[in-house]
Formats: structure tokens, sequence, C-alpha cells
């Protein structure tokens, strides 16, 4: 059975656009992949710690030294891992907060790269443990950060994002921008008028 694992991370609710088309992707995988399974994480909904000491000392070492604080530490990321190797397509809704990812997404990243689970080193040198996986990420923009717009130097989040997938493992990813956000903010466009030239970057997409 193909499995899906779709993440949203604005806390916008039905006002968001990257909510809206990463819906749009998901809907559109389900009419290629019937009977595929869909996990859903919104990361807004979830409670993450960020990663400390007890994070840290449990996850370099073996689980027979666990201790209970290093067992809860760990939970969240075991989960967050699971439903990741879990999937074979990942579709990703964030906005861009301040040139770059906002920290919820942030916080999946710090609980999901994780040494001897995604990414391990060998005598061939680091080896992406979540290779193999097809990942598309609709990223919602106040402005629109591309060559033509001059402001693609400023964008920090599909850089990031690309390369900390790939160190994963992940080479696969598709990004789909919706810059220009703030003109449905001030009334100059509809959300619907935002979205419509990015369902058909979409459907290719997925």
């Amino acid at each position: 059975m193909p499995t899906l694992l779709h993440l949203v991370a604005s806390p916008r609710g039905d006002l968001s656009i990257s909510r809206r088309l990463s819906t749009a992707a998901v809907e559109t995988w389900k009419n290629k992949n019937p009977g595929g399974k869909v996990i859903e994480r919104d990361l807004t909904k979830t409670e993450m710690t960020f990663v400390d000491l007890d994070w840290i000392a449990g996850s370099f070492s073996t689980p027979d030294r666990h201790t209970d604080k290093h067992k809860r530490a760990l939970a969240i990321s075991d989960e967050l891992i699971h439903e990741l190797l879990e999937a074979d397509e990942i579709i990703v809704g964030t906005p861009m907060y301040n040139f770059s990812i906002p920290a919820v997404l942030k916080a999946w990243i710090d609980h999901v790269v994780r040494f001897g689970k995604t990414f391990t080193y060998g005598t061939d040198g680091r080896q992406g443990l979540a290779k193999g996986r097809k990942v598309v990420i609709v990223v919602a923009s106040g402005q629109t950060y591309d060559a033509a717009s001059g402001l693609d130097t400023h964008d920090y989040e599909i850089p990031y994002l690309r390369h900390i997938l790939g160190f994963i493992g992940i080479t696969d990813v598709t990004f789909i921008q919706a810059g220009g956000t703030m003109r449905v903010a001030q009334g100059q466009v509809s959300a619907d008028e935002l979205a419509a030239p990015l369902l058909q970057q979409i459907a290719d997409a997925v």
C-alpha cells in the first residue's frame, strides 16, 4: 500500500495558502493512488520538545543504557521518524518566516535527523537512510523570492530544506513557490486567484 506523509507548519488554519495548496496536492495524490494511506501530521498541534541534554545523551547511546529521562526525550522523535520512514512520498506545506522555516518545522527536522535512524557514517562516509522517497514542498511567502524579483538571495528556506533532506538521503524534492501572499492579505487578489496557477504545477509534481 503506498503511503503519504502530509506535514503542515502554518498556524493560520483555513487562511493558510500553504495548507490550501498542500491539501490540494494530497487530494491529487489520493486520486493517483486509490487505497493509499495518508498520515496527517500538523506540526502546529504536535508537542515537540527542543533538543536538550537528555535527547542528545539518549540518541547517542544504546537502548539498554537509556534512562527514563532519555526515553521521554526521544519518544516524539521515535514517533516522527517512524512516520517518515513509513512514507513512500511526503508533501509539506509551510510558510516562510523571516526568510527561513518556521520553528515547528525546524523542531521536526531536529527530531528526525538522527544518527543511526535517518543517517549514519561508515567506511564510505555519510549515508542517508531515508533515501528513495519523493518530496513535494509548498512554500508560501509574503513576497516572491525568485530570480525575476531579484530577491532570490534572501531565500534561506528552500536551499536549507533541499540540503537537510539530502543529508538524510532524500534528493527527489520539488518546490512549489507560492510567492506574493501579502497581496491576499491586502485584498489585491483572492486566495483562489493566487492558488489557481499553481495547481497545475502541483498536479505535475505529485
